[in-house]
């Protein structure tokens, strides 16, 4: 009797394995030939919703496979769990899901402008992050609560703490709120969005990503800060990507001797320079002798690049550069050389020697 158990035992357990293998088989069948098959045909039909959920859900559908494997091979085993392996099934299913519906509220980032675009609704960039961050909480939170509930744990605190007073409560954290509360304001005021130039008290740089604590920040030595939205929200910020026009203002000191007529010609020229560049917005140029000094004759120059990025802005600065200086050259125009003016104090003993030298 004790043999024949131990016999149905081993076929039990071999057919519980030979069951999963299967489930193992027909998942790399399905990851193989029947997915790609799938993929391949939406992405030739352009549907794009359908190719992105596909891509979303492709790994979480796999260990389905898995996860019906280890249900079926449960009932070749001579073990009485049916109350455990139901909610640990159940509970795999719904992680799974909660996994596939994640990767999907990723994929928000690229649908949602080209649905917004469809509408003709123009949506900040910023925003779309934003809102991805929100979605994939959103999920993360509720797949938890189910599974919770589903091993008998009450959630109804939990769903209670949801709103938005439970919440600063449950956080018992006021920074934390405060810089929740300061994404919102970034997001809803839109003082700058990602790829942006700005530049605060706290920190100057390129804005890369923005979530619910904090804003993530890209400085020109390459450094990545993170600021906290609070600080943000409360602080100036100027935004130079939104320069519309860049200033340049400087003055060029030319030999005060330099004759009124060459003066005269050299402003001319160097107007007309800048009236005819294409990188410089024509509606302030101003060129004009400015004020004299012992040594020097001050030209201001001052007008505004188009460029506003950094690079287009030294370029365009540069250009004008080189065709001033050819302009002071082929007039024959000096620039001015600040003179400095040296006192020389002779010593007691050789002012005395000097004094009864020239009386001898």
């Amino acid at each position: 009797m004790i043999e024949f158990l131990n016999t149905h035992i081993w076929a039990s357990i071999l057919l519980a394995a030979i069951v999963f293998g299967a489930s193992l088989l027909l998942r790399k069948w399905f990851t193989n030939y029947f997915f790609k098959l799938i993929l391949s045909y939406t992405k030739k039909k352009k549907i794009h919703a359908a190719s992105t959920v596909l891509v979303a859900f492709e790994k979480p559908v796999r260990w389905v496979f898995v996860v019906i494997g280890i249900q079926l091979a449960f009932l070749f085993l001579p073990i009485q769990t049916v109350s455990f392996e139901s909610s640990l099934v159940r509970s795999c299913f719904i992680g799974l899901l909660t996994w596939g519906l994640f990767n999907l509220s990723s994929v928000t980032t690229l649908l949602f402008p080209k649905l917004m675009t469809k509408l003709d609704i123009n949506v900040d960039k910023i925003i779309v992050p934003f809102i991805t961050k929100m979605l994939k909480t959103l999920v993360l939170m509720l797949g938890f609560s189910i599974i919770a509930q589903e091993w008998g744990f009450n959630i109804n605190g939990f769903i209670a703490g949801l709103g938005l007073g439970g919440l600063a409560i449950a956080l018992a954290a006021k920074e934390t709120v405060s810089n929740l509360f300061g994404g919102v304001v970034l997001v809803t005021e839109k003082p700058f969005t990602i790829g942006d130039w700005i530049k605060t008290p706290s920190v100057e740089g390129t804005i890369e990503d923005i979530t619910f604590r904090s804003t993530k920040v890209r400085t020109f030595a390459q450094a990545l800060v993170t600021v906290p939205n609070s600080t943000l929200a409360n602080e100036p910020i100027i935004n130079w990507s939104k320069m519309g026009k860049r200033q340049v203002s400087f003055y060029l000191k030319v030999d005060i001797h330099t004759k009124k007529e060459r003066l005269q010609a050299t402003i001319a020229n160097m107007k007309a320079v800048l009236e005819r560049h294409p990188g410089v917005h024509p509606e302030t140029i101003l060129v004009s002798l400015e004020s004299l000094n012992d040594s020097s004759a001050d030209i201001l120059i001052y007008f505004f690049t188009k460029a506003t990025d950094y690079n287009g802005y030294l370029q365009t600065k540069e250009d004008i550069n080189f065709q001033i200086i050819e302009i002071i050259e082929n007039k024959d125009v000096a620039f001015a050389v600040p003179k400095s003016t040296v006192h020389v104090e002779m010593p007691a003993e050789l002012n005395t020697a000097d004094r009864l030298f020239s009386h001898g």
